[in-house]
């Protein structure tokens, strides 16, 4: 059960529609998959998406590290010696959170055919299925009213909604917009990607609870190192207030748990580095009265599939940002969670529950 090689190929998929936020716009998704294979021949799956405005990473940095300075460190090592193989991953380079994540989802796709049980049962089981929202991107709001209205209508009743671009005044025309197109039975969540001052924060979630906007939590108003500006925040509002960006490690969520800096905390993979590390998060979260939001990156469903059996295995995780793969043109992924409009439902294969040789195949046949 030792693992014997480690792949990565990169996989590019257009998105159906562009998708902006304050820090960027995406038309393409673009992903390094990582496919490890132990001695017994089964293989194990991975995904990094790029996102060098958030983690830093490239293409280029997640491939080297994965082949060049991770990969090697794991050959050998057996997949029941998991505190080893976590153990090597994390101290095998500093950062490269996205290139760790990916060799962790593989590591426990693996771990998960061992013992026998889709990964989110050998995790903790505490759901076999989740709700997605859907995200409005940044446009202006006769479009971003539009494209709530249309997300509503496929059945979808959270939106999680883009801000932080232009005024003040500006985000809150596009919030009014959209409540007035959705009616007031549609949960709005937004989402700053630190968009905002402190100060500016406070001011504009005021005059949105003044005029009875109605938002369930606004997602990381400030700059990812200021966290006393996040506090600041937390501190004058009525509605929660969600760390993104300002929390990577458990070491980041210490901190921010011990400032009561925020009410609500997002985990990602591509943040933590993985699952395993992602698991502490919740932890902390958890012993601290913190419920957490499992997010993504703009990733395909492979990351995806990760990320949702860790967080329908934890009963600290409430809320479920898992949209991305219905942004994109096609699927490249075989297996693994599927989509019934919000509704996602797991796979009853072990691990993420991947089809193995279907999914070379239909990574070949992406590449054409």
């Amino acid at each position: 059960m030792r693992i014997r090689k480690v792949e990565t190929m990169r996989v590019s998929v257009p998105l159906i529609k562009p998708f902006k936020t304050a820090l960027r716009t995406v038309t393409t998704a673009y992903s390094v998959f990582v496919k490890l294979t132990d001695e017994d021949g089964r293989v194990g799956w991975g995904e990094a998406p790029p996102t060098h405005v958030i983690t830093g990473d490239t293409l280029a940095s997640i491939e080297y590290a994965i082949t060049e300075v991770i990969g090697p460190q794991l050959i050998g090592i057996d997949i029941r010696e998991r505190e080893s193989l976590f153990r090597t991953l994390k101290r095998s380079i500093v950062r490269n959170t996205s290139a760790k994540a990916a060799v962790d989802m593989a590591i426990y796709d693996l771990i998960g055919q061992v013992a026998g049980l889709p990964l989110y049962q050998f995790l903790g089981g505490n759901r076999h299925e989740l709700e997605t929202d859907f995200t409005v991107s940044v446009n202006d709001p006769v479009e971003m009213a539009e494209d709530a209205e249309r997300y509503v209508a496929q059945g979808f009743d959270v939106l999680k909604v883009k801000v932080g671009i232009g005024e003040i005044a500006e985000d809150i025309g596009r919030i009014r917009a959209i409540r007035n197109k959705v009616g007031k039975d549609v949960k709005i969540r937004l989402d700053a990607n630190q968009g905002w001052h402190p100060k500016e924060a406070v001011f504009a979630i005021g005059k949105m609870e003044d005029a009875g906007l109605d938002i369930e939590l606004i997602e990381q108003p400030v700059s990812a190192d200021d966290l006393e500006g996040l506090k600041y925040v937390t501190d004058r509002t009525l509605t929660p207030i969600m760390a993104d960006e300002s929390v990577f490690s458990p070491k980041d969520a210490l901190r921010l748990l011990g400032m009561r800096a925020a009410d609500l905390m997002n985990i990602k993979l591509m943040k933590s580095g993985g699952i395993h590390e992602a698991l502490k998060i919740n932890a902390l979260s958890e012993a601290n009265g913190v419920e957490c939001m499992v997010g993504s990156m703009i990733e395909t469903k492979l990351g995806i599939t990760a990320a949702a059996h860790f967080a329908a295995s934890q009963s600290n995780v409430t809320r479920f940002d898992f949209d991305a793969p219905l942004m994109l043109s096609k699927d490249v992924v075989v297996g693994g969670i599927q989509y019934e409009g919000k509704s996602i439902r797991f796979s009853p294969l072990p691990g993420l529950g991947l089809i193995g040789k279907e999914m070379d195949q239909a990574l070949k046949e992406a590449k054409k």
